[in-house]
């Protein structure tokens, strides 16, 4: 009898041990299966420490198929662009006025370069030189240059609020204000043939109504290079062209700036 009880309280132990057993394996299993959905929920081994060895170069975040991808791409797009401005097909005019928009709006070309000699003493490698004028002593006392000779103003600001018509000798030429960036060279609405110029202070002078445009588009021009032609009156004796000047969203009154005859 007595070896009959204790073989019944030793199974009753077993049991129990086995019992106990059973749960540890099942909450282990529970947490382990919750830290691997954490860990799919945030992006898996996104979350994990870098503890390679010098054998491992290749940081976890830094994927190298990735990369590659974005370098072919790059280039690519580089390429098209090139392509594009290099076919003057008129099919492909819509995408020209794109890109030049898109370059116009969100690069400082002339800004970006003053600001890299200014820090670094030397022009940026891959913009043209910003070259400085002599006649400057500091960004108080900026030269301008007439935009050209001779001029009387037809129409004022106040007509229109964004710039001036200007009367001028016949085949006269029109000169850059200041230097800086020809960001557009094309044909406006309501102003023909025009030419923007992108300044260092991120101002912009614009030339409408011209004959002909004598600079290409991103070329950097010095303060008085010619820029274009005004156009000739029906009686050939006069010439006229559109002057303006904007400052950010702005366009001010040109005469605050220079001074017409």
């Amino acid at each position: 009898m007595s070896n009959r009880a204790d073989e019944i309280k030793k199974r009753i132990a077993r049991r129990k041990k086995d019992r106990q057993i059973s749960n540890g394996i099942k909450k282990k299993t529970s947490v382990s299966s919750f830290l691997a959905n954490e860990e799919e929920k945030f992006g898996g081994e996104r979350f994990s420490s870098f503890e390679g060895g010098p054998e491992d170069r290749n940081h976890p975040l830094f994927q190298k198929e990735v990369f590659m991808f974005k370098v072919l791409a790059s280039i690519c797009l580089v390429l098209v662009v090139g392509i594009l401005f290099k076919n003057q097909s008129a099919g492909l005019e819509d995408a020209r006025k794109y890109v030049s928009k898109t370059m116009e709006n969100d690069f400082q070309f002339a800004a970006v370069s003053s600001w890299y000699e200014d820090k670094f003493g030397s022009p940026l490698a891959i913009l043209p030189t910003f070259k400085k004028n002599d006649e400057k002593a500091g960004k108080d006392n900026v030269q301008y240059a007439i935009p050209a000779m001779g001029g009387k103003i037809l129409e004022s600001f106040q007509v229109n609020g964004q710039g001036i018509m200007v009367e001028t000798e016949s085949e006269s030429t029109v000169e850059a204000m200041n230097e800086g960036y020809v960001t557009f060279a094309g044909k406006k609405d309501h102003l023909g043939k025009t030419v923007i110029i992108q300044h260092a202070d991120g101002s912009e002078t614009w030339y409408g109504h011209l004959e002909s445009i004598k600079v290409p588009l991103y070329e950097f021009v010095q303060l008085g290079q010619e820029v274009g032609k005004v156009t000739a009156s029906d009686d050939g004796k006069t010439g006229t062209f559109y002057f303006a000047i904007k400052q950010g969203e702005d366009f001010i009154d040109p005469i605050q700036v220079i001074k017409f005859e």
